[in-house]
């Protein structure tokens, strides 16, 4: 890439799209192209191949999607597959339309089967069922991979697809109704210190482990990949590190000032048992995480202290 590029960021307000545009001004490339959802719904082909037509990116990140968590997911299967489904679409199909150079299609390590080896290769892309509570969101983002890879095949498009592990951080969704298991546990661990209650409620069993990546971390092997990889083949982007739900929780905890107990609904689905990555191709090519666990809760903590709690207390 060129420091001069035009690069369109899809889903610049989110958690993932706002660490982008973040590590490319550090990085120099100071042409950022963003659209907030009320100036282009990215679910409106025609509103996107406008969008294309009139501002030719050189470079496009795709960092938009609709997410959630493991309740989220359960409830609104349709707009899961059916909204990701239509951006994607849209974005992609337009870039190679009006030229784009190189585009980056953020992915997610949910694509993988609910009971992949560990640590998870990209070989096993579909090689097994699906985690019942996300396919819908996971079927969308692996449909978003085959069509880049397509182009690559068919057109010789430099579309690019990195998989990145559970993330975090700063503009994370912390809507309990909505959030994944890092803001989830910070909101709830925040609120049971505010309100000094004796106990903290956690879904599922506490046994299942995940891997966890701060969301600079991903920001910067966005921008490493877009720099250094031209392969259509998807590529693991995490620390290589795991830990348990009832280790997350109770690290959360402590750095919250939480002092109560933490108990268990075991009613509640635990998800995936174990989602660890195999990140030997990315660090092959000399990229590596920099943000402890420790510290990038410590700091989202922060962030959420400043953004969030002041606004949830406001309206309780």
């Amino acid at each position: 890439m060129e420091r001069s590029d035009k690069i369109f960021v899809a889903g610049h307000r989110g958690m993932v799209g706002s660490a982008m545009v973040r590590t490319l001004a550090t990085h120099g490339y100071a042409n950022v192209v963003t659209r907030d959802r009320a100036e282009l719904d990215l679910r409106n082909g025609g509103a996107v191949s406008d969008f294309f037509a009139e501002e030719k990116p050189d470079v496009v990140v795709f960092a938009a999607a609709k997410v959630g968590g493991i309740q989220a997911n359960i409830d609104q299967p349709v707009e899961f597959l059916l909204d990701n489904l239509q951006m994607q679409n849209n974005v992609i199909s337009a870039a190679y339309e009006n030229g784009v150079r190189k585009l980056l299609f953020l992915g997610s390590s949910c694509i993988y089967p609910r009971l992949a080896p560990q640590p998870i290769p990209e070989t096993a892309l579909l090689s097994g069922p699906l985690e019942p509570t996300n396919d819908a969101y996971a079927i969308a983002k692996i449909a978003g991979i085959k069509l880049c890879q397509s182009y690559a095949r068919e057109y010789g498009a430099n579309f690019i697809s990195p998989m990145p592990t559970n993330l975090y951080g700063p503009n994370d969704d912390f809507d309990l109704r909505s959030s994944h298991v890092v803001a989830g546990l910070i909101r709830k661990a925040h609120e049971a210190k505010i309100d000094v209650a004796d106990e903290l409620v956690v879904w599922g069993s506490g046994t299942p482990r995940r891997e966890l990546l701060h969301v600079d971390d991903l920001a910067s092997a966005g921008v490493f990949l877009l720099e250094n990889y031209d392969s259509p083949e998807i590529i693991n982007v995490g620390c290589g590190e795991d830990v348990s739900i009832r280790e997350l929780a109770e690290l959360i905890c402590e750095i919250v000032g939480f002092t109560g107990e933490l108990t268990w609904d075991k009613s509640k689905p635990d998800g995936t048992p174990r989602k660890l990555l195999d990140v030997s191709k990315l660090s092959a090519l000399g990229w590596r995480p920099r943000i402890a666990l420790r510290d990038g809760l410590a700091s989202t903590y922060e962030w959420f202290l400043r953004n969030v709690a002041p606004a949830a207390l406001s309206h309780s």
